[in-house]
């Protein structure tokens, strides 16, 4: 299955009320693996295109001496990039959105409003829906946090298997029962898959996430537990 390719497994499952202030980069009846990858890299870069940027950073926030910001990136109004943090383009931040001291954004990253991406977080290859929060020491690549997601202190999404194979995923039961034609096993075809997370998921300090892993709206791991599969 190419990445591209429909699990059946939409924007609609991880972003599930307030959809009005989503904004033209979001289209819910899409795939979430048209979010990742070279897809999402796409995806910003057409988004940037229509915001004017072109390889030098656009700033309305506010980026505090000591920071660094490197290409293609556009800062929104209200949003504040933190001494010691590094953003490297391809990178849209949303407005209000706080990347804190020490974090490290390697590039094809959306950040929506109100997001945080905290102190010495990591974050590569992926969406932060409006609110969703990453505040200490985690690494989120090639994954979703949908609305409201919070990480605990700590969390670890990882995004590649140790046989380098591609990424399965477990279709929520919800959408199993929606289609009798479904596996509820499906290949994405993406080799670098972490973690879907949908709105208002959390997770405990120190906990990891295996690739391909998923929670569904309001769910919770708890601290320093290792989580595979699909919860909800």
């Amino acid at each position: 299955m190419s990445e591209n390719q429909n699990t059946s497994l939409t924007l609609e499952y991880l972003w599930q009320s307030d959809r009005e202030f989503a904004g033209s980069f979001f289209d819910f009846k899409a795939c979430v693996t048209s979010y990742l990858s070279s897809s999402l890299k796409q995806r910003i870069g057409d988004h940037l295109n229509k915001l004017g940027v072109g390889q030098t950073p656009v700033n309305h926030g506010e980026i505090e001496e000591g920071a660094t910001v490197k290409g293609a990136v556009y800062i929104s109004k209200g949003a504040r990039i933190e001494t010691g943090a590094l953003v490297i383009g391809p990178c849209f931040i949303g407005e209000d959105v706080e990347v804190r001291h020490s974090a490290y954004i390697r590039g094809n990253v959306y950040v929506g409003k109100g997001a945080v991406v905290g102190h010495a977080t990591e974050v590569k290859g992926s969406v932060f829906c409006p609110g969703a929060k990453a505040g200490h020491f985690a690494y989120v690549g090639d994954s979703i946090l949908g609305p409201k997601v919070n990480l605990g202190a700590g969390t670890k999404c990882a995004n590649l298997k140790l046989n380098k194979s591609s990424v399965k995923i477990t279709l929520p039961k919800t959408l199993q029962e929606s289609s009798q034609t479904l596996p509820a096993r499906m290949q994405t075809g993406l080799k670098k898959l972490g973690a879907l997370l949908a709105e208002g998921a959390q997770t405990g300090c120190n906990s990891v996430f295996s690739p391909g892993s998923i929670l569904g709206p309001g769910q919770f791991v708890l601290p320093c537990e290792h989580f595979h599969g699909t919860k909800e």
